[in-house]
């Protein structure tokens, strides 16, 4: 029995069956290349599904919270420590935010923003205003309450009840969102300027701007969804930078952890002072081995890093277009949805690229790419030559 073979029949008793795994089993990588036990060697364009924002091993990133493992790994959040107030400090200065709250995950941060925006409206305009409207092909979560605020009905089987108090309006339909936002019980706007899990949908600027233009006249709060947008993932530390907003909660997590379970909540001027002592808790939140490595992440995307990322997206797109069956590529920087024709399904290219030695992705009917932010241009050609492989032998 090979390696594979033992680790995948160990996985099948003992791990719940939840995933549709692909029959790999990674043992080591570094930067965006890694290798199964058997030696078979793969270009990453996943990322962790958006996660290994610099790569497998990051060098720096190790040895930041290698160090900060050999001083503290925790202590909770009853106490202070350094990487979990510097991260924060980075997070506002970067974005022009003035709060964070550490979580761990994107759902749990997308929690907590609903919680933000429930308690602004409950203390200031009193009981009945606690709605929360998001968009239709939205996807903010899977917990029960995450799963009522994502657009999609293939989300929504098996768990009912729900937690009540969302609606959905088509996304780009500036019409329909003001009648949605004349609802006197509205109390937030939360959305994606790029739906993720959607299909790599970005928001017309036009929609964006209206939105950000009727939740101030309305004091709806607008909440910024970027758990995979985030952290230097379109060419911009932050996706809404793109549209020239200021959102009032900025969520996030994947890239912000590069490896390891973080996520946030941003708040604004409007939101920083809502939450206060004994409202919102989580044990692992602000752990300062994972903020010592989002420390040196965030410290790492500066401009010329961020200018690398838009540069590498737009190479990457131009060698897609011109393959056999892509029929053009949609999202910014290098969160890519590569839209292909009716001749081929995106999974099985997926299948393909992993004979080939390619990860990838899909996102609904298109291939998606979300390589490691630190990724050679070596590295994309040798991967890109493996998708084009595919979609020739499909």
């Amino acid at each position: 029995m090979s390696n594979f073979e033992k680790i995948q029949q160990t996985d099948k008793q003992y791990v719940a069956n939840t995933y549709g795994r692909f029959p790999v089993a990674i043992e080591k990588g570094k930067g965006a290349t890694c290798y199964d036990f058997d030696g078979k060697k793969y270009i990453d364009f996943s990322s962790g599904i958006g996660v290994n924002s610099l790569g497998f091993c990051d060098e720096g990133w190790v040895e930041a919270v290698t160090k900060q493992l050999t001083t503290l790994q925790h202590i909770s959040n009853l106490y202070y420590t350094s990487p979990c107030a510097e991260a924060a400090k980075l997070l506002c200065e970067r974005t022009g935010m003035k709060k964070v709250f550490f979580s761990n995950s994107g759902a749990e941060s997308n929690e907590g923003a609903i919680k933000c925006a429930r308690k602004y409206s409950l203390m200031k305009y009193g009981e009945g205003r606690s709605k929360i409207l998001t968009l239709n092909n939205s996807f903010h979560g899977r917990t029960v309450t995450t799963l009522a605020a994502t657009g999609q009905d293939v989300f929504h089987n098996f768990f009912f009840p729900f937690t009540e108090g969302f609606e959905f309006t088509p996304a780009n339909d500036p019409d329909a969102l003001k009648k949605a936002l004349e609802d006197s019980s509205v109390c937030a706007l939360m959305m994606e300027v790029i739906q993720g899990e959607g299909g790599v949908m970005p928001l017309d600027e036009a929609f964006v701007k209206e939105a950000e233009r009727l939740c101030r006249e309305k004091d709806i709060l607008l909440i910024i969804d970027e758990v995979q947008t985030g952290v230097g993932r379109t060419g911009k530390l932050f996706a809404f930078e793109h549209y020239g907003i200021s959102p009032d909660i900025v969520t996030t997590a994947k890239g912000l952890g590069g490896g390891l379970p973080l996520g946030c909540v941003m708040f604004g001027e409007r939101t920083e002072n809502v939450l206060v002592a004994g409202d919102h808790a989580t044990t692992f939140g602000g752990n300062p081995v994972a903020t010592a490595g989002a420390k040196y992440i965030l410290e790492k995307m500066d401009a010329a890093f961020l200018d690398g990322v838009a540069e590498k997206g737009e190479y990457i797109r131009s060698r897609l277009e011109k393959m056999p069956h892509v029929l053009g590529c949609d999202g910014k920087g290098m969160m890519i949805g590569v839209r292909l024709d009716s001749e081929v399904k995106a999974a099985d290219i997926v299948k393909k690229g992993i004979e080939n030695g390619v990860l990838a992705l899909t996102a609904k009917v298109k291939l998606r790419l979300l390589p490691p932010l630190t990724i050679t241009f070596a590295e994309i050609d040798e991967g890109l030559d493996a998708i084009e492989k595919a979609l020739e032998e499909i």
